[in-house]
């Protein structure tokens, strides 16, 4: 009988055009013939609820280092040690190099699935317990130093235990992030005072629109945009509109606390662009740590100023109404932590997936949470409301295609000039 096998050349450059070896070109080989080449390095980034994640950059080498697999330093493409007449069959190498991909791919998409559950869970009980706390104890400026608290706390224990590794903390770094903080800050109050006011279903309505507002204020500093961005705003607007006009729970305050997130989170999307360009070495993660304890800072001595007198009173109320102190102390509770985790996971979750991947499961968690806010509340929906909803959302998944292609292009003049 015969059987298939590779006969190995005595070269790994080989330029007979029968070889089984495919070509390879001395600009592929950085370990022998010369420093790795910037053409191989990429760089992307992207943001999770406006704060700007570290770039991640990657150097793609094609050939693996030689203590993987033989120690052989000169021969560094075989897979195994140099002997005369070695065989590899053919059919058996194949069949354990597609096993091994199914493999490694069924792994990634249940680590994919588990991150967007998790992030998706924990978001649902943030908002929902969120809105317990404040139909009960409305003071949405101490609720929202407390969930910054509790998530300055965790990333505490994180880098004091080790977990997380610790950001290098300097002068400079600290002067970068208080323009971030401080529109972390408005962005973050601001939603708290519109959930206090409105449905949880009607906040998430108007927070769609964020995109509108960062399209006209990157214009206004200087950014330009393909027809298709500008023709994806308008069902996001149209939609706002609508679902504003018919909605049950309407209040000028929760509406201007929703717009006014948008625009604190849009400014702080720009400016941390603009602070942190030479800080890029800090991974999202600890960039957002670092930004709630400085936001902590500036919120809870203006919360004292705004509601301190009424936060007793408020207490007492609260506990009338429940009729059990640690049910609204396990609100709380719950509200804080959860609001710190949904933010940790959507930095898992961006660190494992493409940018418009993430946006486009950006979109969908707000449907996500809008359903489950009107299950748990039983919120009244009009039909011309559930229409502007899905309208505004609708127009946000469009935007998320129409700016990640002009972010591939980008990309593409970029490499053209390299």
């Amino acid at each position: 009988m015969l059987s298939s096998r590779i006969n190995l050349p005595p070269t790994p450059l080989s330029t007979n055009p029968t070889s089984p070896f495919p070509r390879f070109s001395p600009n592929l080989l950085p370990s022998v013939r010369s420093k790795p080449s910037d053409r191989h390095r990429f760089s992307t980034s992207a943001a999770i609820n406006g704060v700007s994640s570290k770039p991640t950059s990657l150097i793609f080498h094609p050939i693996s280092k030689s203590s993987l697999f033989c120690k052989n330093p000169v021969d560094r493409f075989r897979v195994f040690p140099s002997k005369p007449n070695l065989h590899v069959p053919a059919a058996a190498a194949a069949d354990g190099g597609d096993t091994t991909a199914d493999s490694a791919s069924s792994n990634k998409t249940l680590q994919l699935a588990v991150v967007f559950g998790l992030w998706y869970f924990q978001n649902i009980v943030f908002n929902i317990y969120n809105k317990k706390v404040l139909n009960v104890f409305s003071f949405p400026w101490l609720l929202a130093s407390f969930q910054l608290f509790t998530g300055s706390i965790w990333m505490l224990v994180l880098w004091s235990l080790k977990l997380q590794p610790c950001p290098k903390i300097s002068k400079p770094f600290i002067m970068a992030l208080l323009g971030p903080a401080l529109f972390h800050t408005i962005g973050h109050i601001s939603a708290c005072v519109s959930f206090s006011k409105v449905a949880v279903s009607f906040t998430h309505v108007i927070k769609s629109a964020e995109p509108v507002f960062s399209v006209l204020f990157s214009s206004f500093l200087g950014d330009s945009y393909p027809i298709q961005v500008w023709l994806s705003i308008l069902p996001i607007v149209f939609g706002c509109s609508l679902a504003a006009i018919t909605e049950a729970s309407f209040n000028f305050e929760g509406l201007s606390g929703a717009m006014i997130s948008n625009v604190g989170f849009v400014l702080r999307n720009i400016y941390s662009k603009k602070s942190l360009q030479s800080f890029k070495e800090v991974n999202g993660l600890n960039l957002y740590g670092c930004i709630s304890i400085i936001s902590l800072l500036y919120l809870f001595p203006v919360a004292i100023f705004v509601e301190g007198s009424k936060w007793v009173q408020g207490y007492h109320q609260a506990i009338s109404s429940i009729g059990n102190a640690s049910t609204l102390y396990l609100w709380v509770l719950i509200s804080g932590i959860f609001y710190h985790l949904y933010n940790q996971s959507s930095y898992q979750a961006l660190d494992e997936i493409s940018p418009l991947t993430f946006s486009v499961g950006n979109t969908m968690k707000r449907v996500v949470v809008i359903v489950a806010s009107v299950l748990v509340f039983r919120n009244p929906i009009r039909p011309l409301n559930a229409i502007g909803s899905a309208l505004a959302i609708f127009g946000t998944f469009l935007y998320s295609q129409a700016t990640s292609k002009k972010s591939a292009k980008k990309i593409e003049e970029g490499e053209k000039k390299d």
